[in-house]
């Protein structure tokens, strides 16, 4: 994501930043502490009893809201007062104020005082043109100036908008005074086009949802940047008292609201059914009348509401007995839900009533997986759940595989067959299987040659299986240039096999910069796992050349687009970057001498470092996205994120009960010298040269004032005959993860082989965490005072840095073979490289330490052939080899 794209987002903040992109999941709006829709809010704040009121505001939080709402507007209460004296209570409250705040009132004197005392980015709820343009824009103008985001209500002059002619009126009308006449923010409006209740028999209220749907729609199409909210709860008010009714109300208005572009709203979780898991029938009554599908709509939900009264548990149980529905019911019923317990049994009732074993998977089980496949393409299932009816699957197929070999024909239809492979020097699959996975789910059969698989080996394996298409991953950036590699070799050799891209480092930029036009077949990227089954199926269906023509079309406009780009930016000379090098002021700095100078290895119990996990990450592993624990709670993946923690949490006590990884790793911390402006030399106790890491310089155009950077710039000048230090590490928790995924695979179990890799990788940077932390503390000893939670450590919140070779501050991974011999890594620890620089096992982190209190983490960004002819000159190697490893960072 470039900087010009990102500041078009939504940010708001507490202590904690919220970015809304086009990927965040929907934002909750906690609602409680709000005085018109708490009473125990209400009594608490008209008694002062204001501590028992942040209970209220810090168990949201805890909830998983991710805004506040605060509204002190009641007749009886001073509102400037009370909004005054709890806002400032919540700023001395870090666990409530680490959200952003909502200042809710119909009264402006109360939202400015809010917006005097309010920590962070707030949002203002609401101003509206009711009042006029003239107090629209003053109120609009205050807003500004305290930076805050702010709600802007579909009401104007003549009243409330009621249609769906009226709400896009209103919204048009108000951006355009917002943005054209005062310049505020588009990304700081938040458009509220009205929820109104449906269903209360009066015709004119018929289309309130669905003109809500199509007014948030054309709002996110025509009124660049501006996000969407509203009260959910308001669509159901014609059914109070009838809690299961509004669940499906509340769940399905939800689904289609953020389907259409809602991005946040306030919602009361414990009102929420599962969209999925809502009676069908229910379902189909509620939708008939948010879509207005039916003129009898209101009367027949009326009319079945009335059955859901009454003992809702014994209902649901009823609905729940899904062992009593026919054969091909309890055969998608398990797979959908992930159930293996019964799978056997009823796979044996569907052999017993066919002719043979192997329709078996072709009639029963794959029309089970193609419920499975349409839900998750459209978003009603996530990807731990589609992992979970894999293993189903596999149980199942691997029941009835001794009766197929027994009729020595095995041969069945199949969607298509992918070879899935990690290039050459990459030892990450995580991703690759989980794709493979979705893929297999969908009636592709798929043929994993694993990680470090050598081009000759993948053409020679795709050609003697015949297979339909080619699916490469990496996460490295080596990995890039080996895919490029790759299809210059097919190229070369005629091949006509589509190729599908992906992993962390891979982008739709470079695939069709640098990958696509080496290729006379197609080559796609694929940007998640939820996308790899469409493309898949489009690159063999029956309109495949059309796919691949505009495929090829997409990415040659994208490509000029981004050459002519990249052309237009404006670059220094690595003598005029040198020259605006980093300035700290180093005559008043006293580097901080360390508690230990030289190298020590270290093993640490895996129960240490539990508290150190970072979480958020592990969620982004299964594509559920959210930050930890909110993700939990969240409106849309939180079920489904809990049923994941849940099994990881299982998993992880039985790993650290019997043992199955080893905690190791080396550290070591040297006397230290800036030399020839971007090279570092590292010495021993005497004084002896040991090591020199070798740096890059940013060398993009900088606004005035601000430094062209280098590592190298945090660590003091040899000439000025200052000693400073600068240390490097190596952790791994990677030994036996492949032993025991590769056993769970064996046993048709991809859900924990993926989870054990998952959980490997977490150990490990919960080890970098834990060992910085030390190192910071107690080994270096330059911040022996620090105290900080686990929360600020994921914040990065400490004084100094460990930046890693590979990572965006120090993108060569070349760098790493001198921290392995620096180190001795591999005699130490066992820790390899591959020829790519990969580190092996997997599972494990390294990089270097900086203390010096102004170093930062930041991006490198594009660099010129002049800095890599320098570099290469440095690194004693040819320009063609340096330029291999710093391809991607290099501008066209």
């Amino acid at each position: 994501m470039s900087e010009r794209a990102s500041h078009k987002y939504l940010k708001l903040s507490g202590l904690e930043p919220l970015i809304v992109t086009p990927e965040t999941n929907f934002v909750n709006v906690g609602e409680r502490t709000n005085v018109t829709g708490s009473r125990k809010f209400l009594r608490l704040i008209k008694e002062e009893k204001y501590e028992e009121a942040l209970d209220i505001a810090r168990a949201q939080v805890e909830g998983g809201a991710q805004i506040i709402d605060i509204n002190m507007d009641e007749g009886m209460l001073d509102g400037v007062y009370a909004m005054t004296k709890f806002l400032n209570l919540i700023a001395s409250e870090p666990d409530i104020s680490r959200v952003p705040v909502m200042v809710d009132s119909s009264k402006w004197e109360i939202i400015e005082a809010g917006l005097k005392v309010a920590q962070g980015k707030c949002v203002v709820n609401s101003i509206s043109l009711k009042e006029g343009k003239e107090a629209f824009l003053h109120h609009a103008k205050l807003v500004k100036r305290y930076g805050a985001a702010v709600i802007v209500m579909a009401f104007d002059e003549v009243g409330q908008a009621d249609t769906y002619e009226r709400r896009i009126e209103i919204c048009k009308r108000s951006y355009d005074i917002l943005v054209n006449e005062i310049n505020f923010p588009a990304e700081d409006i938040i458009f509220d086009p009205n929820i109104f209740p449906v269903a209360t028999g009066m015709e004119e209220h018929r289309r309130n949802a669905l003109d809500f749907f199509l007014a948030t729609k054309w709002i996110r199409e025509n009124l660049p940047y501006a996000n969407i909210s509203g009260g959910v709860s308001n669509v159901s008010f014609s059914f109070r008292g009838n809690d299961k009714v509004r669940e499906a109300m509340h769940s399905a208005f939800l689904y289609h609201a953020i389907k259409h572009g809602m991005t946040m709203g306030i919602v009361n979780p414990e009102m929420l059914e599962v969209y999925d898991e809502i009676d069908p029938i229910l379902l189909e009554y509620v939708e008939d009348v948010l879509l207005d599908r039916r003129d009898d709509a209101t009367e027949r939900l009326l009319e079945l509401a009335e059955s859901y009264k009454g003992d809702v548990k014994s209902h649901e149980k009823a609905v729940q007995e899904w062992r009593n529905g026919s054969l091909q019911d309890r055969i998608t019923h398990a797979l959908v839900k992930g159930i293996d317990e019964f799978i056997e049994i009823d796979v044996e009732e569907a052999r017993q009533s066919v002719t043979r074993p192997i329709e078996v998977i072709e009639i029963n089980l794959m029309a089970g997986m193609n419920v499975v496949g349409d839900l998750f393409g459209s978003g009603k299932m996530f990807l731990p759940q589609v992992v979970k009816s894999a293993r189903v699957m596999k149980k199942a197929v691997a029941y009835l595989l001794p009766y197929i070999e027994a009729e020595k024909d095995g041969a069945t239809s199949s969607a298509g067959k992918v070879l899935m492979a990690t290039v050459k020097g990459d030892v990450h699959d995580i991703g690759k299987n989980i794709v493979s996975v979705v893929l297999a789910c969908n009636n592709f059969e798929i043929i994993d040659l694993g990680v470090m698989v050598p081009p000759e080996k993948i053409i020679e394996t795709a050609i003697n299986e015949n297979v339909d298409i080619i699916g490469l991953s990496g996460l490295i950036t080596p990995s890039l240039d080996e895919m490029v590699y790759l299809a210059k070799e097919m190229d070369k050799r005629n091949i006509k096999i589509p190729i599908m891209i992906g992993g962390a480092t891979t982008s739709r930029a470079h695939t069709a910069v640098k990958i696509a036009p080496e290729y006379r077949e197609t080559v796609v990227h694929v940007n998640d796992a939820s996308r790899a089954v469409t493309v898949a199926g489009n690159l063999l269906n029956k309109d495949k050349k059309i796919y691949a023509s505009t495929i090829r079309a997409e990415y040659e406009a994208f490509r000029e687009t981004f050459l002519n780009r990249q052309r237009d930016k404006s670059y220094l000379k690595i003598e005029q970057a040198r020259a605006n090098k980093l300035q700290l002021d180093w005559e008043n700095y006293q580097p901080v001498k360390p508690n230990f100078i030289g190298t020590k290895t270290i093993e640490v119990k895996l129960e240490e470092l539990v508290p150190y996990i970072d979480w958020t990450p592990f969620f982004g592993s299964w594509q559920l996205f959210g930050k930890y624990p909110a993700i939990l709670t969240d409106n849309v993946v939180g079920e489904q994120a809990t049923i994941l923690f849940n099994d990881a949490q299982k998993m992880l006590n039985q790993l650290l009960e019997e043992n199955w990884l080893t905690a190791k790793g080396i550290y070591g911390i040297f006397p230290a010298n800036q030399v020839n402006d971007d090279d570092i030399e590292l010495y021993d106790k005497s004084g002896k040269h040991l090591e020199t890491f070798l740096t890059l310089r940013q060398q993009s155009q900088k606004t005035k004032g601000a430094p062209n950077i280098a590592l190298s710039d945090f660590i003091s000048p040899k000439e000025l005959g200052k000693e400073d230090y600068m240390g490097a590490f190596c952790v791994t928790t990677g030994f036996g993860v492949d032993e025991k995924a590769k056993a769970f695979e064996e046993n048709n179990d991809d859900y924990s082989s993926i989870m054990v890799k998952a959980l490997g990788d977490r150990f490990a940077e919960a080890f970098a965490e834990f060992l910085h932390e030390k190192i910071r503390k107690e080994i270096w000893g330059y911040a022996s005072e620090e105290k900080l939670t686990n929360e600020d450590l994921i914040k990065e919140e400490y004084k100094g840095i460990r930046p890693a070779p590979g990572y965006p501050a120090c993108p060569d991974h070349l760098e790493k073979p001198t921290i392995w011999k620096l180190l001795n890594v591999e005699e130490n620890i066992g820790v390899t490289l591959t020829e790519s620089m990969a580190m092996w096992p997997a599972s494990s982190v390294s990089g270097y330490y900086f203390a010096h209190p102004e170093s930062k983490y930041f991006g490198l960004g594009k660099i010129k052939e002049d800095q890599v002819r320098d570099y290469a000159k440095r690194r004693n190697c040819t320009y063609e080899y340096a330029e291999k490893w710093l391809n991607p960072n290099i501008a066209d």
